[in-house]
């Protein structure tokens, strides 16, 4: 094997490279560690050294299949080394090498996030290092949302990696934000603390510790947030699709504060434009998945209303969609169960708001309301038919239980603005439901 990736043949080489973009991690690990490391290193030398751009795109590749084995990424040493040969080809001038090293990168910041999120956090001393790592990592895939809708997808899907697991608390001393990064094996939270109100028009070893660096000018989320508004407004479907998938990503970052947020207006208004006006179920599907995740109404800030009152007529007006190819009937399907599941979520907390607007528009949206909520507890006995399917009897309860949560939530608000009538129809409801 060495011969062969040494091979004076560029096509000899580029086969044996990507030999490795097809293994498996059971086959890897099954592998003696000086075989493994033999691996490691050759991808990259290859991706750093040969002069070959297809020997480099498949090195590339390759990094990105074995950057997703979690021992491998574990690693600090494969890790640092990864993150800088699949940087150094983001800025090839071939297009055919920019495409696998953004793939990777992605891949790389996917790693790191369920790293983050799987393993416990321990102290390491060497956090400079680690900062400069997901520096260069924010900074590589920044510079990508600006190239083509192939590369810059892949750009997005690692900005949405990484703003999950960079950590954003308050600080005593300034109530200004601080953003803290932690990830394992060699990879430290790091401690900054960026600006506020930057957005004009939408305006081996194991990581972390809370040891503080110094950052000047680094206003990391803001910046995130534009190149996903810019790359809605420029970017494919592909594109759309990925921004959606990093915004949802985002909104699990439980030290975001969204309602404090200048721009979180702007994300969930181009959210809810993309729900409502995409062609695109699958874009569609992303969207309103997105705007389920914040897990209460604050959290939705002063967009709440809007929210609520965009699902409702999204879901209302549904049936009016056309499908254009009977390929597409799968994502129709989809996406109404999904906005089912938003809807219900979001109505299950509306009783949490004093919004009056917001109230008057679900009382005058009572009889819809109604029939829906009917609709859906007949679906209730659908599922119950099928109980011999393995899981259905757990997901009938859950879907139960989302209806009934939403519907006293409603029971409430009417309570509130003295809507006796209509109270006593979904009390009714609730009621059959139990």
């Amino acid at each position: 094997m060495p011969l062969i990736l040494w091979h004076t043949s560029a096509m000899v080489r580029t086969a044996s490279v990507t030999c490795f973009a097809g293994i498996t991690s059971s086959v890897f690990f099954s592998l003696l560690k000086e075989n493994q490391d033999f691996i490691v290193s050759s991808l990259i030398s290859a991706a750093e050294h040969d002069k070959v751009p297809s020997v480099r795109s498949a090195a590339c590749r390759a990094i990105g299949v074995v950057s997703c084995f979690q021992k491998a990424s574990a690693s600090a040493e494969n890790l640092g080394k990864f993150i800088h040969a699949v940087e150094i080809n983001t800025r090839d001038s071939m297009v055919s090498v920019r495409i696998p090293a953004s793939w990777a990168l992605a891949n790389i910041c996917d790693s790191i996030r369920h790293f983050v999120d799987d393993v416990p956090l321990k102290q390491s001393t060497d956090s400079e290092t680690n900062f400069h790592l997901v520096d260069l990592l924010i900074e590589c895939a920044l510079r990508l949302t600006k190239d083509g809708d192939k590369v810059k997808s892949n750009a997005v899907r690692a900005l949405g990696n990484l703003s999950r697991f960079v950590r954003y608390t308050s600080s005593c001393l300034d109530k200004k934000p601080v953003a803290k990064l932690g990830f394992s094996s060699t990879c430290n939270q790091v401690t900054m603390l960026p600006a506020r109100n930057d957005l004009n028009a939408f305006d081996g070893g194991v990581i972390p510790s809370s040891y503080p660096a110094s950052l000047k000018d680094l206003h990391w989320l803001e910046r995130m947030v534009q190149a996903f508004i810019s790359c809605v407004t420029t970017g494919n479907v592909k594109v759309q699709w990925n921004v959606c998938h990093a915004l949802s990503n985002m909104f699990l970052n439980k030290t975001i504060q969204l309602q404090d947020m200048d721009w979180a207006p702007s994300v969930f208004g181009i959210l809810l434009l993309l729900l409502r006006d995409s062609s695109n179920f699958k874009i569609r599907i992303q969207a309103a998945a997105a705007l389920a995740v914040p897990e209460a109404a604050v959290d939705y800030g002063k967009s709440f209303p809007d929210i609520v009152q965009g699902l409702e007529h999204v879901v209302e007006n549904l049936g009016s969609d056309s499908i254009s190819a009977p390929s597409s009937f799968k994502y129709r399907i989809a996406l109404e169960k999904q906005l089912t599941s938003t809807l219900l979520h979001v109505l299950s907390l509306a009783s949490a708001t004093d919004h009056k607007p917001l109230k008057d528009f679900l009382v005058k949206k009572a009889s819809f309301l109604e029939d829906w909520f009917k609709m859906l507890y007949s679906s209730l006995g659908e599922t119950s038919s099928e109980s011999d399917v393995v899981g259905s009897d757990s997901v009938g309860n859950q879907k139960k239980e989302m209806i009934a949560k939403a519907i006293r939530s409603i029971i409430e608000i009417y309570e509130t603005t003295d809507q006796h009538t209509i109270c006593q129809k979904f009390k009714k409801l609730n009621n059959s439901i139990i």
